[in-house]
């Protein structure tokens, strides 16, 4: 399992936070392509990473709805046409 908390803090007041939660459901996944697709995350999307990513035989998909106020998620990662992870992450303002 693969879960987390992101949160922006000012002055001791949390401000913003999202939560995340995974699998990793087939072989052979990697951590490495994960990290090159949450490099490339989009300015008007800063939540994981972009909406399609590609390196070699692994591809990374992210879909949201609504902006950084309030939002929620998912994310996959296919090898060749197999899904082999998969995650699901909410969140917005607090404050």
């Amino acid at each position: 399992m693969i879960l987390g908390e992101e949160v922006i803090w000012r002055n001791d007041t949390p401000l913003w936070s999202m939560n995340y939660y995974g699998r990793v459901t087939g072989e052979p996944f990697s951590g490495d392509f994960l990290k090159a697709a949450l490099f490339e995350v989009p300015a008007d999307k800063p939540y994981r990473g972009p909406d399609i990513f590609r390196q070699g035989d692994y591809t990374y998909h992210c879909q949201t709805n609504s902006d950084f106020t309030w939002f929620q998620g998912y994310e996959d990662i296919f090898y060749l046409d197999t899904r082999i992870y998969e995650l699901h992450f909410h969140g917005g303002i607090i404050v």
